[in-house]
């Protein structure tokens, strides 16, 4: 009876709910409390004990995958970023790591337009200071005034402009892989450098994988091409942008204002200076919030880890119809 580390936040308030499917196809459960991920020292203390797991941002390090051998088949990530599990090391030691591609874009894109408009029409300091006795005018902005750089043009980042177009926004896009043509014509985007997008954006949003070339894409030298107005949007990966530089870009007014889903460290350490400045908007990495989404997800990473374990799932679907109703 193969023994599954369950430890995704999002499914966790659901494991009574899949019990019967995790029972139905013979699976063990271990399920550790978990406030955010798991870290390396608390994987390893369940190494050796589980075939399977289902995670969410845990951190698969290779100290992690080789004192999970030989019992450790696949690891099914909730969710589609996986830059938390060092999956060449896992492929070498012949893990399966599995995922549910383009899994939440569509409430991402809807959240980083929020966003936009939050900071060009003014809303939450206008509602502040009303609430707090002010009859304040506080100039704002009309999105078909500015001009959005998209910083990592996959599905998220086209979502993204698409959107935007519809605001009437100059768009600006860079990505090292190849833009579609067909895309950019269609939308009136321009495809231009980092540094020139930087230079040009009222509203510079990013969308990409955390690798080794866009770990603290933003830095010192990058957040000094951005102009004073304008405002950077991150709800892709937290290492992105080098925290402490971006703080420091806030406080001397070099950029205007952040707006953050995702942070070097999480949860966002309660002493962080981000959480006193009223030009920053927060939120607990949690952009992808969709009910509708998050079940899609579900089933995706139980399917996956079936598969990854070869079992049989021909009624998985049925299962699915009966618990959804």
């Amino acid at each position: 009876m193969p023994t599954i580390l369950f430890s995704a936040p999002y499914m966790l308030p659901f494991r009574q709910r899949f019990a019967p499917v995790f029972e139905h196809y013979g699976l063990t459960l271990i399920a550790p409390e978990v406030r955010e991920r798991l870290e390396e020292a608390d994987i390893l203390g369940y190494a050796g004990q589980f075939d399977g797991a289902i995670c969410g941002d845990d951190r698969y390090t290779p100290r992690v995958l080789a004192a999970c051998l030989p019992r450790l088949k696949v690891i099914s990530k909730w969710g589609t970023g996986i830059d938390s599990i060092d999956k060449p090391e896992a492929e070498r030691l012949g893990i399966q790591v599995r995922n549910t591609p383009n899994a939440f874009t569509l409430p991402v894109a809807d959240s980083t337009l929020g966003y936009i408009l939050a900071f060009a029409r003014r809303q939450p300091w206008m509602d502040r200071a009303m609430k707090s006795g002010q009859w304040e005018k506080i100039p704002g902005r009309s999105l078909s005034e500015c001009t959005l750089g998209v910083v990592g043009a996959g599905n998220i980042g086209k979502a993204v402009l698409r959107r935007a177009r519809a605001f009437g926004m100059r768009l600006l896009a860079n990505d090292i892989q190849p833009i579609a043509p067909d895309f950019l014509l269609e939308n009136g985007v321009e495809r231009t450098s980092l540094e020139d997008l930087l230079a040009r954006a009222d509203f510079v949003s990013l969308h990409t994988d955390l690798n080794p070339t866009s770990h603290h894409l933003i830095n010192p030298r990058t957040l000094a091409l951005m102009r004073p107005s304008a405002v950077l949007i991150n709800t892709s990966r937290g290492p992105v942008v080098d925290e402490p530089a971006l703080i420091a870009a806030l406080r001397s007014g070099q950029i205007a204002g952040a707006a953050l889903d995702v942070f070097e460290h999480e949860p966002l350490p309660v002493d962080s200076p981000l959480k006193q400045m009223d030009q920053v908007m927060l939120a607990p990495h949690n952009t992808n919030s969709s009910p509708s989404a998050w079940e899609r997800v579900h089933w995706s990473t139980i399917r996956n880890l079936l598969d990854g374990l070869g079992i049989p799932h021909g009624d998985l679907e049925e299962w699915q119809r009966k618990l959804s109703q």
